[in-house]
């Protein structure tokens, strides 16, 4: 048997000269590789589950919802008697736990049929993995929240659980679309567990998910941004023109689905159509919430050059365009 020397990824042949700037978009994932290393979390290592001060009861206060959720500014929930609040406060972090572990489920199909053919040596695939693994993670530690909380969520819309195999195969044969829906997920869901935390926090147990999950996705996003920056300009002009187009699209439905709650899980908390609509997006301060959850993302399609012209009335028809941030993770982007 011939002995096969170990070499670390380069991301091209021995001899093959790299431009500069694909070269340095392979040492920023090597770097991200390397943090999920130095520190990655655990779902059962990480969080002490059966720490009395996490576990969940029917009294806790620390379950209210703050202004930092769409549903505890509302009016009506304010006037909700206080046990109501705790009740629907419960739900609320069971709901959101369920759909993100649903979409990170979908993220992990779709990066599979993305990472199945690639060549070897791409460092690519190696982060790739990495973040498969912590996605794991994640859906393992909301699933377990949704169990304790003993909510029985409903999750992700219908539509999106049924088209579930049709969006993971995008991965495959449209990556660039693909990695758009990952942002369109990810940005909202971090956006507001960081106003949750910049608020106070909730229940300990919601914390403790909420800062793990925060402090992962921070990379994923940013593998998300930066392969996105990379691959553009290898696009074809027919892709490019769906991609400015599908692009404010992705990010305004999957967004829907990340931060609106099923008609299922709307019923059982008890919230009016009326009120639904207000929060979802018919209200001044709920319009500009939606404006303010694609800061980030209106600075990378910038970058890209493909906020303009035709496609940005896409952006002002579905509500999304405004002010870009000055840097990722700015508290606030959107003014007006």
């Amino acid at each position: 048997m011939t002995a096969v020397r170990s070499q670390p990824e380069t991301g091209h042949h021995d001899g093959e000269h790299v431009p500069q700037g694909k070269q340095q978009y392979y040492d920023a994932l090597r770097t991200l590789s390397q943090a999920s290393v130095d520190q990655h979390f655990e779902a059962f290592r990480d969080i002490a589950w059966d720490d009395p001060q996490l576990q969940p009861r029917d009294d806790d206060e620390r379950f209210v919802l703050t202004d930092a959720d769409e549903i505890g500014r509302h009016p009506w929930y304010k006037s909700l008697p206080r046990e109501r609040q705790i009740q629907v406060g419960a739900y609320r972090y069971a709901q959101v736990a369920k759909v993100g572990g649903q979409f990170e489920q979908i993220l992990i199909a779709g990066v599979m049929h993305h990472l199945i053919g690639m060549e070897n040596g791409n460092p690519e695939f190696r982060y790739a993995m990495h973040e498969v693994t912590e996605e794991t993670h994640h859906i393992q530690m909301f699933q377990e929240a949704v169990n304790r909380l003993g909510e029985d969520v409903a999750g992700a819309p219908r539509w999106f659980v049924r088209f579930a195999p049709l969006i993971t195969s995008i991965g495959g044969w449209f990556p660039e679309l693909f990695f758009v829906g990952i942002l369109a997920g990810e940005e909202p869901i971090d956006h507001l567990q960081k106003s949750i935390m910049r608020a106070g926090g909730s229940h300990p147990l919601i914390d403790r998910i909420m800062q793990i999950h925060i402090a992962e996705e921070a990379r994923h996003i940013g593998f998300a941004h930066q392969y996105l920056e990379h691959h553009w300009p290898d696009m074809g002009p027919v892709k490019r023109r769906v991609m400015n187009v599908m692009f404010p699209i992705a990010m305004r439905v999957l967004c829907d689905v990340i931060m609106v709650p099923s008609k299922a899980d709307q019923r059982a908390m008890g919230i009016p159509s009326e009120v639904v609509k207000e929060i979802w997006w018919d209200a001044a301060d709920s319009k500009k919430l939606l404006r303010d959850l694609f800061g980030d993302v209106r600075m990378l399609a910038d970058n890209l050059r493909i906020r303009k012209g035709p496609a940005r009335l896409v952006w002002k028809a579905l509500g999304i365009d405004g002010e870009s941030s000055r840097f990722r993770s700015a508290p606030s982007s959107a003014r007006g």
